[in-house]
């Protein structure tokens, strides 16, 4: 519900640096869109590029109501939190904002389009979108999309947030410059904001993800090449649901595993180690596959997530993982998807 004439205001207060700013930042990142203003009373009046090193020189201020010097029509809620629920102080900006006019894109779990006091608010032409929100009419998976004849590759990872979604998109503008008829499939709130569709996977009854996934895999495959999917969670990690649920419903031809370098555990559970990447290799192969149930998918290569390195120490990493698990390897961020993207037409 995000169009190329909308001017958009992202709601990040604290996030900017924090950890919980994913949402935001990647579509200052990825998005298209007008984006005239990040509200964060943290960081107002410091520069995006030096703070977070994305090329987006987008002013930063302190609230709702200096944001709309710059005339916006929407705003973002660009975080994204455990348990999905607005925090008190945003949702007074949030009110703060519909009074003013704009309308509200809402990744959270918690739904604010039934809210009575915001939808007291609306005026003609004002909307909430709740991007999480379980699309109608779906049906369980039937494994059909292994008959396609466009590529379809599905980023895995070794834990949550560690640059699936980035990867994905760097690998469909990659195959969009070689000339490719290729498209990103968003399957998470962020990727739908950049995309304007997708499926919200994690808004979705576990019985009918792999429907989902199938269907907006079935949708998007006409004349096109190759359908680069969004991937979610990880095989590795004890809360997520979401990447059996890819891997059935996309029938994947390629894998591309994404690792954050020298990252030795789950982040939000130390105890479960990550194992060698070779290993986890063996582990997505398999499980694709389902020792033969469904066709052979190979993880192609690995997207390493060196944002908190040196180039130098960077480039070090790259090396390292590429002598581990003898795979082409690269920062697809840091230094393009290329190299990526030659292995998956190469293999």
């Amino acid at each position: 519900m995000i169009s190329p004439d909308d001017r958009i205001v992202i709601l990040l207060h604290e996030s900017v640096l924090g950890t919980q700013g994913k949402t935001g930042l990647a579509m200052l990142r990825y998005s298209e869109a007008d984006i005239v203003a990040v509200i964060d009373r943290a960081t107002a009046g410091l520069s995006i590029p030096e703070l977070t090193g994305i090329p987006r020189d987008v002013p930063i201020v302190a609230s709702v109501a200096e944001s709309l010097t710059y005339q916006p029509d929407v705003l973002v809620i660009g975080i994204a939190l455990l348990g999905g629920v607005l925090p008190e102080d945003w949702y007074h900006d949030v009110q703060q904002a519909i009074a003013a006019g704009l309308s509200i894109v809402n990744g959270l779990h918690t739904p604010l389009n039934r809210d009575p006091t915001l939808q007291a608010l609306l005026k003609p032409g004002q909307w909430i979108w709740d991007v999480r929100q379980e699309p109608m009419n779906l049906t369980v998976g039937t494994g059909q999309a292994r008959l396609l004849s466009c590529l379809r590759v599905l980023t895995v990872g070794t834990d949550m947030s560690v640059g699936k979604m980035s990867t994905s998109l760097e690998l469909h503008h990659a195959s969009v410059k070689q000339g490719l008829r290729s498209q990103f499939l968003a399957s998470g709130q962020a990727g739908m904001m950049i995309s304007g569709s997708g499926v919200p996977l994690d808004a979705i009854r576990v019985d009918f993800a792999a429907g989902a996934v199938e269907q907006l895999v079935m949708q998007a495959s006409d004349d096109r090449d190759i359908l680069h999917l969004e991937g979610q969670g990880s095989l590795l990690h004890p809360s997520s649901t979401a990447t059996l649920p890819l891997l059935r419903g996309s029938q994947p031809t390629h894998l591309v595993l994404v690792h954050r370098a020298g990252q030795t555990h789950i982040r939000n559970a130390p105890h479960v180690q990550i194992p060698p990447l070779s290993e986890v290799v063996s582990l997505y192969e398999a499980v694709a596959t389902a020792a033969g149930a469904f066709a052979p998918a190979r993880v192609a290569a690995i997207a390493l997530n060196t944002a908190h390195r040196s180039d130098e120490e960077a480039q070090q990493a790259i090396d390292q993982v590429q002598q581990e698990t003898n795979l082409p390897c690269t920062d697809p961020v840091r230094f393009g998807a290329q190299l990526l993207l030659e292995a998956i037409w190469t293999s």
